[in-house]
């Protein structure tokens, strides 16, 4: 799939309500990634910060956990998200040390075709290279074995055309509004499950 990106590149290292990079959190944590690598490549940063928001910060459908996170810093705070808000999490952590990353989305509907919803990840670009890579920091569990990775795509669920799945090629330099207003307007878990965007 080509990606299309319709903002200028600054667009990708941008701050802004959800991607608060400038949050002193995102830093922190950020800062702590780096200094944990033996290797100070932007290629070995950003595989850290995606298994870190991949492994350590579970996904609230995954744990049972009732609260909605959605900027970077409350996610990084309390621990806790669903895939729009742990994609969140990692564009900022990618953003904060200069890597160019960009939010994605897919629409996934179940086995027969039904019960769709939007699904989020990320697309990171290297300093230096010209193409775009698609993340799924979603978090793995039985059936899902996503990991990090600049060639063949290693996403949570590849598309399935058969079922009317999508993947939307747009790479988005903030979050879709569909999403922003599906994450700030629910009371909790519960509700924003009822309430998720099912196409964009």
């Amino acid at each position: 799939m080509e990606l299309i990106q319709p903002d200028p590149d600054s667009a990708y290292l941008a701050a802004d309500a959800a991607i608060d990079h400038e949050h002193p959190l995102v830093r922190e944590t950020a800062a702590r990634l780096r200094a944990q690598l033996p290797d100070a490549s932007a290629y070995a940063y950003a595989k850290a910060a995606y298994e870190f928001v991949r492994d350590i910060i579970p996904h609230s459908f995954d744990s049972g956990d009732m609260r909605v996170t959605w900027r970077a810093s409350d996610v990084l705070a309390h621990g806790t998200g669903i895939c729009y808000a742990k994609s969140h999490a990692l564009v900022a952590l990618l953003r904060a040390e200069g890597i160019p990353a960009a939010l994605c989305y897919q629409r996934l509907t179940d086995d027969d075709g039904t019960n769709p919803v939007v699904h989020g990840l990320i697309a990171l670009r290297l300093p230096g290279e010209t193409a775009w890579s698609r993340q799924d920091p979603r978090g793995n569990k039985p059936g899902v074995d996503a990991q990090f990775s600049l060639g063949a795509e290693r996403l949570a669920w590849p598309v399935r055309p058969e079922c009317s799945e999508v993947d939307y090629p747009v790479l988005y330099a903030e979050p879709h509004p569909a999403v922003l207003s599906a994450l700030d307007s629910a009371r909790d878990r519960p509700h924003l499950s009822r309430t998720l965007p099912t196409e964009l």
